[in-house]
């Protein structure tokens, strides 16, 4: 009997503190115009104090857990996407698994940028539908915040901090995820990176002094990419499932810059009111942004059974 993954649960986590536009204006040179008509970003949540990335993931599985009314014992892998784990090891998903007390679930961390909870959904949902597991807690989560160079005003306007979570359940009844579709390009490796820290550059005085531990990236080239691929992905993906764009009621984008979603938009020729966005209170959140994305969506009614 064929095995279908279906979404039972869901939830978010961010943290308290909010950093508007007006406020980094202070730190750095910038201004809330400059920022908006660039990104359409005009405030986004920063980590402080004991807010960590494991602590994020942990409050977003909790509420999903909730939603679901399934217990941690229930779980069978725990999975986190992120690009800023708590430690290089123990896993973040591992840290996660011990705190919900999931005794019987395996965990551990995916990395794969923004596009990472993607990534992790897939495998969840394939897992699922193989047959090997039940019961999956799927997991976006970042803390940005502590990975950029407040004084560049190109990257440290764009990011936020936040964990959104999916619990995946398997049924013989059909729905739940369609299709999925991945795919890279590893020739822009150098475009969005964080140089130091791995086995190539080693953390020295020298990584240190030349801000080397923090995100770096080159704008222009990365949004002329998203702008490319996103209608390319959006179309094959809705192909696949044996569906037409006019069956889908909303798409829930990656929330990296507004005019991104808008350039896909075009290139599918749709209207905005068909794509979900809160980019303008969240920034870019990376691998967590799908998830924070379609809990709100939910909570607004915008997604339905």
């Amino acid at each position: 009997m064929e095995r279908y993954a279906h979404i039972v649960g869901w939830g978010s986590s961010t943290p308290k503190r909010v950093l508007t536009n007006r406020e980094l204006a202070r730190i750095v040179e910038t201004d809330d115009e400059w920022i908006v008509s660039r990104t359409g970003i005009r405030e986004r949540h920063i980590a402080d104090g004991d807010e960590t990335t494991a602590s994020l993931a942990l409050g977003a599985a909790r509420q999903a857990l909730d939603a679901a009314d399934i217990a941690p014992d229930e779980v069978d892998m725990i999975i986190v996407s992120t690009s800023t784990p708590e430690h290089f090891f123990p896993s973040t998903a591992c840290l996660v698994q011990d705190s919900l007390g999931a005794r019987n679930a395996g965990a551990f961390d995916l990395s794969a940028a923004c596009s990472g909870f993607v990534y992790a959904l897939s495998m969840a949902s394939q897992g699922i539908q193989s047959g090997s597991m039940d019961t999956v807690i799927v997991i976006g989560a970042e803390t940005l915040s502590k990975f950029v160079n407040w004084q560049d005003r190109g990257t440290c306007v764009l990011f936020g901090d936040g964990a959104g979570a999916f619990v995946l359940r398997g049924s013989n009844n059909s729905g739940g995820v369609l299709s999925c579709m991945l795919g890279s390009d590893g020739s822009g490796g150098d475009l969005l990176s964080i140089p130091a820290g791995g086995s190539r550059m080693p953390a020295s005085f020298e990584t240190l002094r030349d801000n080397l531990h923090t995100i770096q990236m080159h704008g222009r080239e990365v949004f002329r990419f998203a702008t490319r691929v996103m209608a390319d992905a959006c179309r094959e993906v809705v192909d696949a499932a044996g569906l037409s764009m006019d069956d889908i009621s909303l798409i829930v984008p990656h929330q990296a810059n507004r005019r991104i979603i808008e350039a896909a938009a075009r290139n599918l020729q749709l209207p905005m009111e068909r794509f979900f966005v809160n980019v303008d209170r969240y920034g870019n959140t990376s691998t967590a942004s799908i998830p924070l994305a379609v809990c709100e969506a939910v909570s607004e009614g915008k997604i339905r059974p």
